[in-house]
This record gives structure tokens, C-alpha cells and sequence, in this order.
């Protein structure tokens, strides 16, 4: 940690973001696959709640970014909707939604991708995983992020597709875990802010959060995504991500 921190002020501000951004990946690569159940909580600017139960599936593929599926089981109204995402280093990332009224799978388009996921105040994009090919970046300075000391860096979208102008990222320096992130949209003004809590390390490496919770201070909605029975390492395989299977799910 020492050596690493040491190095990292020895750069340029943009090496220095790289550098923390690419050590937070290493740290959390090799999990092979992982699925988890979830709550989606969505709250209006009223104060007025929805509950929806989740689970997602997600597995590392060598040499790209990683493949996940995402599947909802209650409230009724939604239950069986599928999304599967194929996130790339360098490429657009390839996601596919499917809707059980239409029994048919849709492809989201690229230009769609800034838009709301099934009404949550998370994004489309900000579903997949966010490889660190997929941004530029800039080290801003160190500071308290809690009980916590943090690097806080900018990391700037390379696809300009992306709702994004620029994310704000705190990182805590002990296990380079995510603590917070702020999006300011494409006229570079604060649109969410993703608060994260909750950390319980798996297998003995790696750490994974118990809740995120994105609030959105343009239309005063939030979502809050509680996360449970994390299971690594189950077996997943490339079949398992075909987006032909989505309407077969359950």
C-alpha cells in the first residue's frame, strides 16, 4: 500500500488517477463469477416508496469487461424482465432487455444508454461494469470521506454516448473500495450522487457492498439497491449470458 501510494504522487495528475483507478480494479479482478439477490427501493420527490426484488448474475470474461444478467421477480408488473449486459474495455458495451408483455427481446441502443433503468435513478450505462478503459482521468487531492481517507479523482466517459460529462469518485485508500461517486450530466452540472455502504470482504479478497444508493438532485427522486447472499465461484458459464434464453429466466 505504502509503495503504491508513494509512486502514485510521483506522477502526473493523470497518471496518478489512472494508477488508482487500475489498482482498484486489480484488487477486485479473479472472482470468476458472482450472483447476489437485491432490493430495489424507488422513492419519489414525495416521499413515496416501491419495492421490487432482484437478483443479477454476473461472470469475468478474459480480456473484456465482464457479462452480467439481471432478472426481476416481484412485483408482478415486472416480474420476469431481463436485462443482460456485455460490458467492453474499449467498444460500447452490448445490453438487451427482455419484456415479458412483449415476449421479445430489445436491444438498447447505444444513444439510449444515459436513459433510466425500469424507472430507477440509475442509468442504463451505469449498470454494466465500469472497465477503467472506459474513461480518462485526473487525481483532484486526498481527503476524509467518513471514518475513511480517500483519493478523490475525476474519471471522464470516452464514449460519447455516455449522459455524463465527468464522475467524481472517492476511493478509500486502505482497500480502494468505492465510498462515493458524483455524475454531473453533459452541461457539467451535479445530476446523482451514488453513496455506498455496508462492505463485507468474500473469500477472504474481495469486498462487496452491502447498499448503493443514488440520489438524483435535479428531480429529488432516489433508489437504493440492498444487496444480499452474495455466491462466488457457482459455475457459471458463457450459455448461461444468451440473450435468447432471457424469456426462459426464473
Amino acid at each position: 500500500m505504502l509503495l503504491l501510494t508513494s509512486s502514485v504522487y510521483a506522477q502526473t495528475a493523470q497518471e496518478q488517477g489512472e494508477a488508482i483507478a487500475r489498482e482498484a480494479d486489480r484488487r477486485d479482478s479473479g472472482y470468476g463469477d458472482v450472483s447476489a439477490d437485491l432490493e430495489m427501493v424507488l422513492t419519489n420527490k414525495q416521499g413515496q416508496s416501491a419495492q421490487r426484488q432482484m437478483h443479477i448474475s454476473s461472470m469475468e470474461t478474459a480480456g473484456d469487461g465482464d457479462k452480467s444478467i439481471t432478472l426481476f421477480d416481484s412485483p408482478p408488473d415486472v416480474k420476469g424482465t431481463a436485462m443482460l449486459t456485455f460490458s467492453h474495455k474499449r467498444e460500447d458495451d452490448d445490453q438487451w432487455l427482455y419484456l415479458p408483455a412483449l415476449k421479445r427481446v430489445k436491444r438498447i441502443a447505444s444513444g439510449n444508454r444515459s436513459g433510466s433503468f425500469m424507472g430507477s435513478e440509475f442509468a442504463y450505462e451505469d449498470m454494466g461494469s465500469q472497465e477503467v478503459e472506459k474513461f480518462t482521468y485526473h487525481y483532484l487531492r486526498d481527503e476524509a470521506c467518513g471514518e475513511l481517507q480517500c483519493f478523490v479523482i475525476e474519471r471522464y466517459p470516452v464514449e460519447r454516448s455516455s449522459g455524463y460529462k465527468r464522475q467524481v469518485v472517492w476511493v478509500d485508500k486502505e482497500h480502494y473500495r468505492i465510498q462515493k461517486t458524483e455524475f454531473y450530466d453533459r452541461k457539467d452540472v451535479l445530476l446523482k450522487t451514488l453513496n455506498v455502504s455496508g462492505y463485507q470482504l468474500y473469500l477472504d479478497h474481495y469486498w462487496r457492498a452491502r447498499e448503493m444508493r443514488m440520489v438524483n438532485h435535479q428531480t429529488g427522486k432516489s433508489t437504493t439497491l440492498t444487496w444480499r447472499d452474495y455466491r462466488f465461484r457457482t459455475g457459471l458459464k458463457d450459455q448461461d449470458f444468451n440473450k435468447a434464453r432471457l424469456g426462459t429466466l426464473r
